[in-house]
């Protein structure tokens, strides 16, 4: 059988499927495999230059990671601030940026006087009634408010999804928000909303998360092979004996490839294209689902020429776009995780370092992408010099851009997904996953990974 795709959703698949006995390949069409999971030396220290951390609260990314042998770490500091107003400002207790302690709100002087009256409001509005779907940023605006959503849930989803709250959909992005909104004022219920668990929110592997998918492609049982690219899916054969031919490589040199089963791990723009003939329906609505791209910029300083971010005591900060900055966020990494501090420690000529990194780029303004390298190390310089007034320039730099990275959950992606899922499901032998489908977050990918796998090993007789 043969998985396409190399991320940690085709990854956690082939792993699965070879697990159940079956003979996998994986192809993956760069020269790497780990998808958004990507490691880089800057000043000679290895960090994430993508996704750096997995929620804990969901068991799938946690236990794959245990599984595979693998440390788990915790945030060493997991305060975090918003850039707005003209300060560094504590993050109120929220979910995904929706205020749930009214008294950390205005400590916090996130929202004007007038936003944080339209909030005491809130407790007295009814339950709602709420159609199929909606985007959170109507949801949040009738019940707290505009300046809730500018300033509070788009920063916090802004960094999930590099997505705006008034066209990603409640229902998908934030399902518990519209739970407790059909039940009445989510300030009543404020007490039962779990924001802190008796474990911590979020979970890392010493080294970095790109050891995740270095430590699945190593774990064996299924072959690995980079730098091919599928262009074409079809169903080959009588009725009763279909297979599956996937075209490989150059057009003017294509080799061909039989398999029984199939999974694509791929985003939804080239699973589109090999779906096209077998799972029209299904490939229509993937080739109508948005992507944002993005940029993450990683910094190494002096740690004695930038005391001024130790001294701060946050794990970073997040931007709302309102304010009008380029950065839409900083992760303090030095803080936030206990190896990125010691991997830091002697690491430029005995000198200790400090690496932190900030986040550019949201759907539909590739524009501010469009620039060179050095222009959004800049502009990152610029806004960390405003935010925080740290003065030194970096030893190091790194600039890691995805391009058509983060999926948009837009109002009715759920019906979304379950069409896309009944017309590959007519497909006997064939399945998809990824971050497309059932969230965007590492554990959920993982999720979604498993649930193709096991589908496919449960209809399919073992080879032989």
């Amino acid at each position: 059988m043969v998985v396409v795709g190399g991320g940690v959703a085709g990854l956690t698949a082939a792993r699965d499927l070879a697990a159940a006995g079956h003979d996998v390949s994986l192809l993956e069409a760069s020269t790497e495999v780990g998808g958004k999971l990507r490691g880089r030396e800057v000043a000679g220290v290895r960090v994430d230059v993508g996704a750096e951390a997995m929620l804990n609260r969901r068991p799938e990314g946690v236990e794959l990671a245990r599984a595979l042998g693998l440390g788990i770490e915790h945030p060493a500091v997991a305060s975090s601030r918003i850039w707005t107003r003209g300060g560094l400002r504590p993050l109120p207790r929220s979910l995904m940026g929706v205020p749930l302690d009214l008294d950390e709100l205005a400590a916090s002087g996130v929202l004007s006087d007038p936003g944080l009256e339209r909030v005491r409001r809130e407790t007295l509005l009814p339950p709602e009634r709420l159609p199929e779907d909606l985007s959170v940023g109507e949801l949040v605006d009738r019940r707290f408010g505009a300046e809730v959503t500018d300033r509070l849930v788009e920063p916090l989803l802004g960094g999930v999804y590099a997505g705006h709250a008034r066209e990603l959909s409640a229902r998908a992005a934030v399902p518990q928000l519209v739970a407790f909104a059909e039940r009445g004022s989510l300030l009543q219920q404020a007490a039962a909303i779990p924001t802190t668990y008796d474990v911590p929110v979020f979970a890392g592997l010493p080294g970095g998360m790109a050891g995740l998918t270095d430590a699945l492609a190593a774990s064996g049982g299924f072959e690995v092979r980079t730098g091919v690219t599928v262009r074409e899916l079809r169903r080959l054969g009588p009725a009763d004996e279909e297979r599956f031919q996937l075209t490989l490589g150059a057009t003017t040199d294509p080799v061909l490839l039989d398999a029984d089963l199939v999974v694509l791990a791929t985003p939804a723009a080239p699973t589109a294209r090999l779906l096209a003939d077998l799972a029209p329906v299904a490939a229509a609505e993937l080739a109508g689902l948005e992507y944002a791209s993005m940029a993450v910029v990683t910094f190494a300083f002096r740690a004695g020429e930038a005391t001024a971010l130790d001294a701060i005591g946050s794990s970073g900060f997040l931007v709302p776009p309102v304010d009008g900055h380029r950065i839409k966020a900083s992760t303090f990494s030095f803080a936030k995780w206990a190896w990125v501090r010691g991997a830091g420690r002697g690491a430029v000529g005995g000198e200790d370092l400090l690496l932190l990194r900030t986040s550019l780029g949201r759907h539909r303004e590739e524009a501010t992408l469009q620039v060179t390298d050095e222009e959004l190390v800049a502009a990152s310089l610029a806004d960390l010099a405003e935010a925080t007034g740290l003065a030194a320039r970096p030893v190091d730099t790194h600039v890691q851009r995805w391009g058509g990275g983060l999926p948009q959950y837009a109002v009715g992606h759920l019906d979304r997904v379950a069409r896309i899922r009944e017309d590959v499901a007519r497909i006997p032998g064939l399945a998809v996953c990824g971050a497309a489908y059932d969230g965007v977050g590492i554990p959920a990918v993982i999720g979604s990974a498993h649930r193709a796998a096991r589908a496919l090993a449960e209809s399919a007789p073992l080879p032989g």
